[in-house]
């Protein structure tokens, strides 16, 4: 038995159906707790296919070497490209939405290294428990990473207010914060500091 069992929605109605009637037949348990189905993936807006000569392999991606692709790009940039999109949405491939990734981790990557640099207050402006409770809510909305992804921006506005002075955290409140962003960032969402 599986936790959790993905696959694309296509599989969802023969494959995995299948499957499950295999399973019960012979164990009489459930295969998954969890299935976890994702849409299609797309390349500027067309469905990628071998066909179409359109498809691109990892090593593609990250070497450039793929004539649709203008540049190559690092494996945590197309983690969080791909953690951008709903996992049952469809993920379109465009250098575009690469590029606006690339730029959308750096920032937050920037943000993090900021964090050991603040200087804690008496007081503090923000309510850290309450951010870490909407990036809950997010993960028990159907893994639901846009929004969680939109939640960590909140915590980089943060970071970048309190380090140019314009608010205030007590020292409590930024050990929550350092605990809340190594929780959802690198634990949760597995993204890694590609320049540490």
């Amino acid at each position: 038995e599986f936790d959790i069992h993905g696959g694309g929605m296509d599989l969802a109605a023969t494959h995995h159906t299948n499957e499950i009637a295999q399973s019960e037949a012979c164990s009489h348990n459930q295969p998954a707790k969890y299935w976890m189905h994702t849409n299609m993936l797309t390349v500027n807006g067309t469905r990628m296919s071998k066909s179409a000569g359109n498809g691109f392999l990892p090593e593609e991606l990250f070497t450039g070497n793929h004539p649709l692709l203008k540049k190559g790009y690092s494996p945590m940039t197309v983690k969080f490209f791909m953690l951008q999109a709903h996992y049952r949405s469809t993920l379109d491939f465009s250098n575009d939405a690469l590029d606006a990734s690339e730029k959308g981790f750096r920032r937050l990557m920037t943000a993090v290294n900021l964090l050991d640099k603040l200087t804690p207050s008496g007081e503090s402006d923000f309510d850290i428990e309450e951010l870490k409770q909407r990036c809950i809510n997010a993960m028990n909305d159907d893994f639901n990473s846009p929004v969680l992804i939109a939640e960590l921006f909140e915590s980089v506005r943060i970071i970048n207010t309190v380090y140019d002075g314009k608010a205030k955290i007590s020292a409590e409140h930024l050990t929550r914060l350092k605990a809340f962003v190594q929780e959802f960032v690198f634990d949760i969402l597995g993204l890694k500091n590609e320049e540490s």
